[in-house]
């Protein structure tokens, strides 16, 4: 038989409601901390960019070098034994740095390219394209 008096069982579920009124209470503190105006911070886009390729500028280093090994600095000619010396002299009066080596031909031994290359790192080149 039953008993007339049960005993209450407890509840398995979680009582949310203080976390709901912890959760507006935190929204409106951020609402209220809020600043009314935004500030902006004044930017700059740049502009299209004038289209000049290293041959057209006056100030870049172009060492170009042909099929039979003929090395021209910005169209002056140049023994291979003198390069170094030329590119230090180069590169002691001016702030930039930068080399452009153009091979001519297409079918032009790499290895030729990379000894202008190391020339002109030790003769203090900074970076160095290649066209």
């Amino acid at each position: 038989m039953r008993s007339v008096y049960q005993r209450p069982r407890p509840k398995a579920t979680i009582n949310i409601t203080p976390y709901i009124d912890i959760l507006l209470v935190l929204l409106i503190i951020f609402m209220v901390i809020q600043p009314s105006n935004q500030f902006q911070l004044g930017t700059r886009a740049p502009g299209k960019p004038a289209i000049v390729s290293p041959q057209t500028r006056f100030d870049t280093i172009v060492v170009s070098i042909d099929q039979q090994a003929n090395i021209a600095i910005n169209t002056q000619p140049v023994l291979f034994s003198d390069l170094g010396k030329t590119l230090f002299d180069i590169l002691n009066a001016r702030a930039d740095r930068t080399i452009f080596i153009k091979g001519t031909p297409p079918e032009l031994p790499f290895g030729d390219v990379a000894r202008i290359i190391d020339i002109a790192k030790g003769a203090g080149a900074g970076d160095i394209g290649l066209i």
